[in-house]
């Protein structure tokens, strides 16, 4: 029987975990809770490879944080603050003698995509993440950009206008699908994190208020896509992330970028329309891009 590989998906709250094989299926996923110091996460990740070190292949992880893929090494682990300067790669290959790919969670969900998903023969195409902040990957040229510090693709980084350098001025809080939520649900009264509750509103269009918070929500993600366009010459967006399992958020999203183009002749007329769809993996997108990320960088020693 064939072995397959074991991917990790580690989380601010959460470490996900499942068997993947070649052909991208998974086997039952699980989650344990997310440690908070270094030595609790290698104990947890004795225990859960410990057992099946004999039958799987390799080890994916996908994490926060820029990611030297080259070495496997995190560098500013997000909600993870721990994991600065600490090598996965390291870890499984001394412990285990496992080799091991590392991704960070937006590039791990971009590759997801690349491998079995809708990015899938793309040239060039971005994956964006709606979560917290905004999470991507860039595909260049049929490959993953990574950058000259592995950091391409930082889109919550981008600043909106000149005027302010602030945090409230960056995409990452404009763009952010927790804080939109959270602006609806105030809103309608409801807890801040009930997204179904507030999609049931948009879709019943009777709260004028949500209606313009939410068309202003996706103008402000179209603006995006249309100034990725200028700047990567892309032939498709897939969007990703809890938020773009709703059907209506794509069609509004692809709304605003129509119109936006419809209304300045000159930009309409310089530049293709691009394909604006979903991400064809959603919870499960990050353990399928980690396995990628360990096919792509030792493929011929397993």
């Amino acid at each position: 029987m064939a072995k397959s590989y074991f991917s990790i998906d580690i989380g601010g709250t959460y470490i996900k975990y499942a068997k993947v094989n070649r052909s991208g299926n998974i086997e039952q996923v699980d989650k344990v809770p997310t440690p908070t110091t270094l030595d609790d996460l290698e104990a947890v990740l004795t225990q859960l490879v410990e057992p099946i070190n004999q039958e799987v292949r390799g080890v994916g992880i996908s994490c926060p944080g820029k990611v030297d893929i080259k070495t496997g090494t995190v560098y500013n682990g997000g909600a993870l603050p721990f994991l600065h300067g600490y090598s996965f790669r390291n870890f499984f290959e001394t412990r285990f003698n496992l080799p091991c790919g590392v991704s960070n969670d937006g590039k791990a969900a971009a590759l997801s995509e690349v491998w079995l998903g809708n990015l899938k023969s793309i040239e060039n195409g971005v994956a964006i993440v709606l979560g917290t902040g905004i999470g991507d990957g860039i595909i260049a040229n049929g490959e993953l950009l990574q950058g000259s510090h592995f950091q391409a693709g930082e889109l919550s980084f981008l600043i909106r206008t000149p005027e302010k350098m602030t945090m409230e001025n960056m995409l990452g809080f404009t763009g952010s699908a927790v804080k939109f939520i959270a602006a609806c649900a105030q809103v309608l009264g409801l807890p801040d994190s009930d997204g179904l509750a507030v999609f049931e509103a948009i879709k019943a269009g009777k709260q004028p208020e949500v209606t313009r918070l939410f068309e202003s929500y996706c103008h402000e993600i179209a603006f995006m896509i249309l100034n990725l366009q200028a700047t990567l010459d892309i032939e498709k967006v897939v969007i990703g992330g809890g938020i773009s399992a709703q059907s209506i958020l794509i069609e509004e999203i692809t709304k605003q970028y129509l119109a936006m183009r419809e209304s300045f002749s000159f930009w309409d007329n310089s530049w293709s329309s691009l394909a604006i769809e979903n991400c064809k993996f959603l919870n499960n997108a990050n353990l399928l891009g980690a396995v990628y990320q360990l096919l792509l960088q030792f493929d011929e020693e397993m």
